[in-house]
C-alpha cells in the first residue's frame, strides 16, 4: 500500500510581479505551497529577498531557504511564521539551534539535502526533524531536469526515521510523477511544470489522476 501523495506547487521567482501572479493561480487549486528562497551564496542564483515574500492567510506555507548562514534569518523566519522552515544539511553553521528556536516558536522544521549528501552523515539532524526534502535537480534553478538516482535516499531517511514526511523536489512532471508518488514519499513538489503552464490548474488535476492511477509503473 502506497502512501497518501500531496503535490505542492513551488514557487521560485527573482520577480516580485511574477511572484504575485504565480500565487494568484496557485490561490485557485491549492493551498499548501512550498515557496523557495535563495541568498546568492549558498547557489548562486538569487530570488526576490525574503523580506518581501508573502502569502495568503489560509495558505500552508513551506519556506525553503537556501542560505549558507540561515541563523541570520531567523528573525524575519519567525515574522512571517510558515507552518514548516526547511533548511540545508549542507549550511555552513550547526542548525540544531536554528531548529530549537523554530520549534519554540510552533513552527515545523525541515531539512534538505543535496544530491551528493549522504542521509547518514546527517543523522542527527534527521532525528530532531519534521520533514526531509530531497532535492533532486540542481538547486535555485527550476525546471532542471530530475536526477531519479536520489530515490534510492528515501528509504535510507525512513531507516533513520520512519515516520518523518519525506518531500521530493526537482523535475517532478508527468513523465515520472506515478513513478514518484510509488516510492514511499509523502510530498512531490512541482515547480515549472506549473509555473510554466498555460494552465497551471488543470495541469495540476491531471498530476493528481496520474498519482491516482494504479497498475505497472514503467
Amino acid at each position: 500500500m502506497i502512501r497518501s501523495v500531496s503535490i505542492v506547487p513551488a514557487i521560485l521567482t527573482d520577480n516580485k510581479l511574477d511572484y504575485r501572479k504565480q500565487i494568484e493561480q496557485i490561490n485557485a487549486f491549492t493551498r499548501r505551497v512550498q515557496i523557495d528562497v535563495t541568498d546568492g551564496i549558498f547557489v548562486p542564483t538569487t530570488t526576490i529577498d525574503i523580506t518581501n515574500i508573502w502569502w495568503p492567510k489560509n495558505w500552508e506555507a513551506d519556506l525553503h531557504l537556501m542560505a549558507a548562514k540561515p541563523s541570520e534569518y531567523i528573525d524575519t523566519i519567525l515574522k512571517l511564521n510558515p507552518s514548516l522552515c526547511i533548511l540545508h544539511a549542507e549550511a555552513s553553521e550547526n542548525l540544531l539551534p536554528i531548529f530549537t528556536k523554530l520549534k519554540e516558536a510552533g513552527i515545523k522544521t525541515g531539512l534538505a539535502l543535496l544530491r551528493s549528501t549522504f542521509p547518514g552523515n546527517v543523522k542527527p539532524y534527521i532525528d530532531v526533524v519534521d520533514h526531509v526534502l530531497i532535492l533532486a535537480c540542481q538547486p535555485g534553478v527550476q525546471g532542471s531536469p530530475a536526477d531519479l538516482l536520489q530515490m534510492e535516499k528515501i528509504q535510507l531517511i525512513r531507516n533513520i526515521k520512519p515516520d518523518v514526511e519525506i518531500s521530493w523536489d526537482g523535475g517532478a512532471n508527468m513523465t515520472n510523477i506515478r513513478a514518484l508518488a510509488h516510492a514511499d514519499i509523502d510530498v512531490i513538489n512541482v515547480g515549472s511544470a506549473l509555473a510554466k503552464a498555460d494552465n497551471p490548474a488543470q495541469v495540476y488535476e491531471e498530476l493528481v489522476a496520474e498519482i491516482d492511477k494504479s497498475g505497472v509503473v514503467l
